[in-house]
């Protein structure tokens, strides 16, 4: 069964960082793309950011360029969202998110998801 476990949410100042960390388990998790979502209150869920299998190839929301960064320990079945400069505009509920196996597209809201965890960024 897939397994998908957020952690690192909280309440920041805007200015200031969060890591988000999201551990993996029940599928083969280095021959997977991971993503990072979010969803504000009465908004889509979008994409934040992706990262291939072997972390060789990122993709970032444009909002999120330069000041996030995704990353995956392999051998650790963890992916990490570290997010700098934030913003009152990232509040939300971040997911993490594995695709099914023939999911193709980095965008498109498919998989299995986390539970969530709340980013809140507010003086």
């Amino acid at each position: 069964q897939v397994q998908l476990v957020e952690s690192g949410g909280g309440l920041v100042q805007p200015g200031g960082s969060l890591t988000l960390s999201c551990s993996a388990s029940g599928f083969a998790f280095s021959t997977r793309r991971m993503r990072w979502f979010r969803q504000a209150p009465g908004k889509e869920r979008e994409l934040v950011a992706g990262i291939s299998s072997s972390g060789g190839i990122t993709k970032y929301a444009e909002p999120v360029k330069g000041r996030f960064t995704i990353s995956r320990d392999n051998a650790k079945n963890t992916v990490v969202l570290q997010m700098n400069s934030l913003k009152p505009e990232d509040t939300a509920v971040y997911y993490c998110n594995v695709q099914e196996l023939y999911g193709t597209n980095w965008y498109r809201p498919d998989g299995y998801w986390g539970q969530g965890t709340q980013v809140t960024v507010s003086s």
